[in-house]
């Protein structure tokens, strides 16, 4: 069973910064696109960000463009989110997932593989 491992929530104030860590075994890190997802309760899962396999192309939600970052490190198989100038209604579970498939904007159906998320809580 793949586990993708989340770490780094918490509970912060309106404007400060966070970030998140995401471990996967290296078979998957390697050759799949690694995202990250959220969803806040009472809503449906969002993409937030994403970092296809091989070419290294990134994706970002419009409402995070300019405040996160998402970034690998391929020796530690590690994806990260790095979350700045944080708002409260970017409070939620944050998951990190895994797709197969390593181009284009990927829908979340087509992640097989998530973590079990992590908390951000931010207020105001």
């Amino acid at each position: 069973q793949v586990q993708l491992v989340e770490s780094g929530g918490g509970l912060v104030q309106a404007g400060d910064s966070l970030r998140l860590s995401c471990v996967a075994p290296e078979r998957i890190f390697s050759s799949h696109t690694m995202g990250w997802f959220r969803q806040a309760p009472g809503k449906e899962r969002e993409f937030v960000a994403a970092f296809s396999g091989y070419g290294g192309k990134i994706y970002y939600a419009d409402f995070v463009k300019g405040r996160f970052i998402i970034s690998r490190d391929n020796s530690k198989n590690t994806l990260a989110l790095v979350m700045n100038s944080l708002k409260p209604e970017d409070t939620a579970v944050y998951f990190c997932a895994a797709s197969p498939y390593t181009s284009g904007t990927i829908p979340s159906g087509q992640y097989f593989y998530w973590g079990q998320g992590t908390q951000v809580t931010v207020s105001s």
